[in-house]
C-alpha cells in the first residue's frame, strides 16, 4: 500500500490564524464546524474545552451558556427543529457529559440532528483514575447516538467532524458525539498534514422517491374519497411550506399534524384540519374515517394513537408512508405504499406527477367535515371557569392564555395533563409552529431547552414555554439564561399543585384517597413568580380568567423574558388520561396503566 500524505488543496479551509497566540486543535475544531454552517453553540463551560471556546470567538460562533448540560443539549435540539440546521452543543468531560446524556437520549428517540462536542483527560492518562476520566464516554454514548468517536490525532479533526456532521443529517437524522481529549484540543496541528476529508464540500442531496413509487402513490390518491395528509417532524425545510400547500390544494386533501411538530398550513385555510388527535372525533359525529392517509415525515406510535385505531384506522383505510428511514415504514401498521424519501423531495415529485392529472375524488363535503373537527367543542367547554377548589378550570385558563398571545408565536408544550389540555386548545394560539417537548420518551423538562433553542433560532418571534408545575421544576434556573441573553420567551406554569397525570392515574386506579396518592403531590405555596423576579425576569401570578389577558400583555411589554404563574385546578381529569388508564374493563382484564390492557391468564366466571 502507498503512503498517505495529505496536501493543501481545494478541500482545505482558509484557516484564520490568531494574532497573539498559537493555532491549536480547538481552533481547528471551531473553524471546521463554522465551515459546515455552525454560527451558534449551546453549552456549559469546562476547562477541558477552553481551547475550543476561544476558537469559537475567532470563528464568529456565538456561545449560549446554560445553567445545566441537559438543557444545553436540548437547546441544540430545539434550535435544530426551528432552524432546520444541525444544532451544536458542548459539554465538558465526564461530569458534564453525564449531565448531557438525557439530551442525547431524547434527540436520538426524536431523530433530531445535533452535534455534541465533549472532551476528556489527556490520552496518556488513560486508566490512571485521573480527574474526570472514569467513564469511557464513547462507549456510553454509542447506544444513544448515530455516531460516537474519540479523536486521537489533531490533524484528523476536520475529516472526523465532516463525517460526523453528515451522519447527523443523513437518512433518519439524529445526534452524534465527538470526544476531543484535552491534549488534542491544546495541541498545534501540523498544517501540511491536516486531513480535510469532505469539510469543504456540499452536503449530499436528500433521497427522492422512485418513479414507480410516485405512480403507485398517485393511483391510491386519485382513488381516495376521504384522503388525509398527516405531517410530522420530518415535514419541514427551506421553502417547504409553500410547495406543500400547493400539493394539498391541487389534491383537495385536508391536512392534520402530529403533536410533535405542527403546522405548515395557514390558519383559516379550508384544508387545515388541526391536530391529528381530532381525527378520533369522526365516529362521535357519525362520519366515516379517512380511506387514505399519507404519513409525511410522521412516525406511527403512541403520539398517533398507537394501535388503537382512534387516529390511524385499523381497517377500511390505505396508507402511504414517506420517511427517510425505510425501517420505520410499516413498523407498527401495514403500509400499502412505502416511500423512502425526504418530505421535500416527495412533495416535489408528486407536484410534477400531479400536473399530469386532475382526477381526484376528494369532495368538498369531506374537506368541510375534516376541517370542522378542530372547531368541535370539548366535553369540558360548558363547565364553570372555577371549580370547587376555587381554582381555574384548565380548559378555560389555557384557552384564554392562547387567545392572549400574538399571532405567529412558537408554542412549546411540556408536561402531562397540561400537555393534553393544551393540545386540545392549540388552534386558539394561531402559532406559526408548535412542538410537544416530551417526545417519544415522555421526557419532562425538555421544554426549557427547546424554548431556548427556538428563541435563538427565531429571535423575532415570541416563544411560549408552557409547563405544568411538575416539568417546571426540572430546570427553573434557566430563567437566568433567558434573562442574560434577553430572549423573547414567555414561560407559563400551569400550577395545579400536583404531578397532574400521575395523580390522575392514581385516582382512577385506586380512588381519590389521600393514602393512595403516592409521590404525586406538589406544594401549593411555591412562588414561581418570586423566583423569576429574582432571576431578573418579569413575573406575575394569576388566579382569575379575567386577569390572564392583562397579565400576558404586561409581561410582553416588559422588554425582557417573563413568567406567569397560572393557578389551575387539578380537576377534571383530561379524557385522554382516562383513556390511557382504561380501568372500566371488567374482572377478566389486567389494567396496565398507559398501555393496552392484557387478559388475565385465568378468567373469572
Amino acid at each position: 500500500m502507498g503512503s498517505y500524505a495529505p496536501t493543501v488543496s481545494d478541500d482545505a479551509l482558509r484557516l484564520k490564524m490568531p494574532e497573539a497566540r498559537e493555532f491549536l486543535g480547538g481552533d481547528l475544531l471551531a473553524q471546521s464546524i463554522a465551515a459546515l454552517g455552525c454560527d451558534v453553540a449551546f453549552g456549559l463551560h469546562g476547562g477541558h474545552l477552553d481551547a475550543f471556546l476561544t476558537g469559537c470567538s475567532d470563528a464568529n460562533i456565538r456561545l449560549i451558556d446554560t445553567r445545566h448540560e441537559t438543557v444545553a443539549v436540548q437547546a441544540a435540539e430545539g434550535y435544530a427543529k426551528i432552524s432546520g440546521k444541525v444544532g451544536v452543543c458542548f459539554v465538558t468531560a465526564n461530569s458534564g457529559f453525564s449531565n448531557g446524556l438525557p439530551g442525547l437520549a431524547t434527540a436520538f428517540a426524536d431523530r433530531s440532528p445535533i452535534f455534541c462536542i465533549t472532551s476528556s483527560p489527556p490520552l496518556r492518562d488513560a486508566e490512571t483514575n485521573c480527574l474526570q476520566g472514569f467513564h469511557d464516554q464513547v462507549v456510553l454514548a454509542k447506544p444513544i447516538t448515530k455516531f460516537a468517536h474519540r479523536v486521537t490525532n489533531v490533524e484528523e479533526i476536520p475529516r472526523i467532524v465532516s463525517y460526523a456532521w453528515r451522519t447527523a443529517v443523513a437518512g433518519a437524522p439524529g445526534p452524534v458525539l465527538i470526544d476531543f481529549p484535552i491534549d488534542i484540543l491544546f495541541s498545534p496541528p501540523r498544517l501540511e498534514s491536516i486531513a480535510w476529508g469532505a469539510i469543504n464540500r456540499p452536503l449530499p442531496y436528500a433521497p427522492a422517491p422512485a418513479p414507480e413509487a410516485v405512480d403507485e402513490a398517485l393511483q391510491l390518491w386519485t382513488q381516495a374519497k376521504r384522503p388525509v395528509l398527516l405531517t410530522g417532524t420530518g415535514a419541514r425545510g427551506k421553502d417547504f411550506a409553500n410547495q406543500f400547500l400547493k400539493l394539498a390544494e391541487m389534491t383537495n386533501t385536508p391536512v392534520f399534524y402530529s403533536s410533535k411538530y405542527g403546522s405548515v398550513i395557514p390558519y383559516g385555510h379550508k384544508l387545515r384540519g388541526g391536530p391529528a388527535s381530532r381525527l378520533a372525533l369522526l365516529p362521535m359525529i357519525k362520519e366515516q374515517s379517512p380511506d387514505l392517509m399519507i404519513l409525511l415525515g410522521a412516525r406511527t406510535g403512541f403520539l398517533l394513537g398507537g394501535r388503537s385505531g382512534a387516529i390511524l384506522p385499523n381497517s377500511g383505510c390505505k396508507f402511504i408512508q414517506v420517511d427517510t428511514d425505510g425501517g420505520e415504514i410499516g413498523k407498527s401498521h401495514a403500509i400499502d405504499c412505502g416511500i423512502v424519501s425526504s418530505s421535500q423531495q416527495f412533495v416535489h415529485a408528486m407536484l410534477s406527477a400531479i400536473s399530469r392529472t386532475n382526477n381526484f375524488a376528494s369532495s368538498e363535503a369531506w374537506i368541510q367535515t375534516a376541517s370542522s373537527l378542530k372547531d368541535i367543542p370539548g366535553a369540558a367547554d360548558n363547565e364553570p371557569e372555577e371549580l370547587n377548589s376555587g381554582r381555574l378550570h384548565p380548559v378555560h385558563a389555557y384557552r384564554e392564555l392562547f387567545k392572549s398571545l400574538p399571532a405567529g408565536a412558537i408554542v412549546c408544550i411540556d408536561g402531562g395533563e397540561v400537555g393534553q389540555w393544551s393540545l386540545e386548545l392549540l388552534e386558539h394560539s394561531r402559532a406559526s409552529l408548535a412542538m410537544v417537548a416530551t417526545g417519544y420518551l415522555g421526557f419532562l423538562g425538555n421544554g426549557w431547552g427547546y424554548a431556548l433553542g427556538a428563541a435563538v433560532a427565531e429571535p423575532s418571534k415570541l416563544v411560549l414555554n408552557l409547563h405544568g408545575d411538575g416539568s417546571a421544576g426540572f430546570h427553573l434556573q434557566e430563567l437566568d439564561t433567558y434573562a442574560r441573553f434577553s430572549l423573547n420567551i414567555l414561560t407559563v406554569i400551569g400550577n395545579n399543585y400536583a404531578w397532574g397525570m400521575s395523580q390522575a392515574g392514581q385516582d382512577l386506579l385506586y380512588g381519590e384517597t389521600v393514602s393512595a396518592r403516592q409521590a404525586s403531590k406538589l406544594s401549593p405555596h411555591a412562588e414561581y413568580e418570586t423566583v423569576a423576579a429574582g432571576l431578573q425576569c418579569a413575573s406575575a401570578r394569576v388566579d382569575k380568567i379575567a386577569d390572564i389577558r392583562g397579565a400576558v400583555d404586561n409581561l410582553l411589554k416588559a422588554g425582557k423574558p417573563g413568567l406567569l404563574n397560572l393557578i389551575v385546578s387539578d380537576k377534571p381529569i383530561h379524557a385522554v388520561t382516562k383513556s390511557m388508564l382504561n380501568v372500566d374493563v371488567g374482572k377478566n382484564w389486567i389494567v396496565v396503566p398507559y398501555y393496552d390492557n392484557i387478559p388475565r391468564p385465568h378468567y373469572e366466571i
